[in-house]
């Protein structure tokens, strides 16, 4: 009797000294997935809050900070396309085949891109024919590849949300181009500004891009000056 009751009291030992160690690793585990889900939660509630202390500090900063200097930029000089399609209606869904590549006028769609978000993302941007009616109102978009690197697309991000000239009247939007999008860029160009252009003295009218190599605030603010916002089809538009 004396030597099975030890045997029982062993394994009694042994199972209570295996939960104590259950517990242990219990404990651990909670105080684990405790921290982690507070570690979790603060950086959820901080990332807004980072975010918005840097757009803030974005929303005042000059253009001409973000990207390189307009002189290293390879941009070509800015081309007079033949303008038309002004109040040409096309319906939601048809695709529309542009003269030139990206569009600087043209027929598009009825409902113009949101007036206040001034850039898109390869996931959320709009047809390029909601776009083109932008540029009916006066708006300058900076089209970009959106196989551009995550750094240089950051940068144009910036500049969306940067202090853009006075002439713009804040309208701009940047936007990805895609390949099946239009017609191929010249090789070595990245970007393109476009704005579509009231009628001159004789009555005509002209769009306008101009293909640059490299993200350059200080290109796109020269470009802005020369084509203002008044200077569209319908500039109160928008």
């Amino acid at each position: 009797m004396g030597k099975a009751s030890s045997q029982k009291q062993s394994r009694r030992e042994m199972i209570e000294k295996m939960q104590r160690e259950q517990a242990r690793t219990d404990r651990r585990r909670t105080i684990l997935i405790v921290v982690c889900s507070i570690v979790v939660g603060l950086a959820i509630i901080a990332y807004p809050a980072i975010k918005l202390i840097q757009d803030s500090r974005t929303k005042n900063q000059a253009l001409t900070d973000f990207g390189v200097a307009a002189t290293a930029a390879s941009c070509d000089a800015a081309t007079n396309d033949v303008a038309g399609g002004t109040q040409d209606h096309r319906p939601d869904g048809e695709k529309i085949m542009y003269a030139v590549s990206p569009p600087s006028s043209g027929p598009h769609y009825a409902v113009w891109a949101p007036f206040d978000k001034k850039f898109y993302s390869e996931g959320d941007r709009p047809p390029v024919e909601n776009l083109v009616h932008n540029l009916e109102h006066g708006y300058t978009i900076l089209w970009y590849r959106d196989t551009l690197p995550k750094d240089q697309i950051d940068q144009i991000e910036k500049i969306a949300k940067s202090k853009l000239p006075e002439s713009s009247l804040s309208k701009f939007i940047a936007a990805p181009f895609k390949q099946d999008d239009g017609k191929p860029w010249p090789d070595g160009k990245n970007l393109a500004f476009a704005h579509w252009s009231g009628p001159d003295s004789a009555q005509k009218s002209f769009g306008h891009r101009q293909f640059c190599g490299s993200v350059s605030g200080e290109a796109l603010k020269q470009f802005m000056e020369k084509y203002p916002a008044t200077d569209a089809q319908e500039p109160n538009g928008g």
